[in-house]
């Protein structure tokens, strides 16, 4: 009687295990959110012992942080396509597509989101290399650009600009946490593409104002 091999074995023994672990903890991720991401968890989907988990990823914290950065870039290229799609290369409409995508991707991905967004303990996580999509720019190096080309533009003094990502980001990963973990869950995708217009615009707005 043929017995069916322990899933994940012919993997290991071709040497991509890393490939494969990650591939799972993605899975996870998209299903549970960063929370449910644990070694155990991903192994056994991978068919693999935690320990052989080791020889490629330091800690559980390590393999979070390898979902962070594939989420992360993912984002970006979601930005990246609707930037591609702008017919006016002004800072505003840059801001705009990005501060949309940004929801968008939330919407489109909440565990993975929640992996990407709300893992990291460290900001220069947000410029990592491994965090970009095909520009070599991250989710946060494309806000700042946005926001560069608005002070290059005039519609951003020099003074406002100084951690304007702050303000910025805040706006749409709240209103994206309100969509995706909060009450906004049951509120239709066409009123919340509204709201989205609504918090973009009042974004610019209050970074050029305040």
């Amino acid at each position: 009687m043929a017995t069916t091999p322990e899933r994940g074995r012919s993997t290991y023994h071709h040497g991509d295990l890393r490939a494969a672990l990650l591939r799972e903890a993605l899975e996870v991720a998209r299903a549970g959110g960063p929370t449910a991401i644990t070694l155990r968890s991903v192994t056994r989907r991978a068919g693999v012992t935690v320990n052989a988990a080791y020889r490629h990823f330091a800690d559980r914290d390590d393999l979070a942080r390898a979902v962070t950065f594939h989420g992360q870039a993912e984002c970006a290229r979601l930005i990246e396509r609707r930037l591609a799609g702008l017919t006016s290369h002004s800072g505003r409409d840059r801001l705009r597509q990005v501060g949309i995508g940004y929801v968008e991707f939330a919407r489109a991905e909440p565990g993975l989101f929640q992996a990407a967004f709300l893992e990291p303990v460290d900001l220069e996580l947000a410029n990592d290399p491994r965090a970009a999509g095909e520009s070599g720019r991250t989710p946060f190096q494309l806000l700042s650009d946005a926001l560069d080309a608005m002070q290059d533009d005039g519609d951003l003094s020099a003074e406002k600009r100084v951690l304007a990502e702050v303000p910025c980001w805040s706006a749409v990963h709240g209103l994206a946490m309100l969509v995706v973990q909060g009450p906004l869950r049951s509120v239709g995708a066409s009123d919340v593409d509204a709201l989205t217009q609504r918090v973009v615009e009042g974004a610019i707005v209050a970074v050029t104002q305040v």
